[in-house]
């Protein structure tokens, strides 16, 4: 039996890349998973795949960014499996250029995903959770939340869910929720995929573990977070990168 036996979870950003690496890991311990994304399709695929190895998953297409759309998702799985016990705020884009060719919508854009999106749904969440007095919201942040060339609005945006956490872990504490932040290094997705190859080279040489990270790195350590094995820790941020972040 797994250590999440039974327990209902909502992960965003989820179809593939790190959201499903955690969402698998988060079924694999025992939960029903519902795996939210705004392509249906590769979500529904997602969702088909774990089906076929047994897993408790349902799917959902929404845009974290409109609060309808988050009110929906909630309600789809209150119906769906009765409650909701953690939650995953791992969804987001990234829209880089430098500041001086930044749009405003880039910026925003970024912004509004990553930021207000987690916003809506941890706000959520929180609802459903002081009911029960009990709940786990684990934030995926970044490494580049300290800074990143070229993407400014990535940063802020990254930088802005550690002080979102922050404060839910102050205001929730006492509904026995408990908050905290991973902030992933440079893990092996299609996101650091398309990053050049000189670069990315550069990157691993900064890694004093001297390789890319996977996303089963990041997925144990929410599975750690989102048990009852760490109902005593809140309001950290939690650095996987291999020690890139000092």
């Amino acid at each position: 039996m797994g250590k999440l036996q039974d327990k209902v979870a909502i992960v965003t950003g989820a179809a593939r890349g790190l959201g499903k690496g955690i969402a698998e890991k988060l079924c694999i311990e025992g939960a029903k998973v519902v795996v939210v994304d705004m392509n249906e399709e590769i979500c529904k695929g997602t969702v088909e795949e774990f089906s076929k190895k047994g897993y408790a998953a349902a799917s959902f297409v929404a845009n974290i960014a409109k609060e309808d759309d988050v009110k929906d998702l909630y309600k789809f799985t209150i119906e769906k499996f009765g409650t909701v016990d953690i939650l995953v705020n791992n969804a987001g884009i990234n829209r880089d250029s430098t500041l001086n060719k930044m749009t405003l919508e880039d910026w925003q854009q970024v912004i509004d995903v990553n930021l207000t999106g987690t916003f809506l749904c941890t706000k959520e969440a929180a609802r459903f959770m002081k009911e029960k007095e009990y709940g786990k919201i684990i934030f995926i942040s970044s490494a580049a939340w300290l800074e990143n060339y070229g993407q400014a609005n990535y940063s802020a945006s990254k930088a802005g869910v550690i002080g979102l956490m922050k404060t839910a872990s102050r205001e929730l504490a006492r509904n026995n929720i408990t908050c905290n932040v991973i902030c992933p290094g440079f893990i092996d997705t299609d996101m650091t995929r398309a990053v050049p190859d000189k670069a990315r080279e550069m990157m691993i040489s900064k890694i004093p573990l001297g390789r890319v990270g996977n996303p089963s790195d990041v997925a144990n350590m929410t599975a750690f977070l989102a048990s009852d094995d760490a109902s005593y820790i809140t309001g950290e941020v939690m650095n996987v990168g291999g020690g890139l972040v000092l």
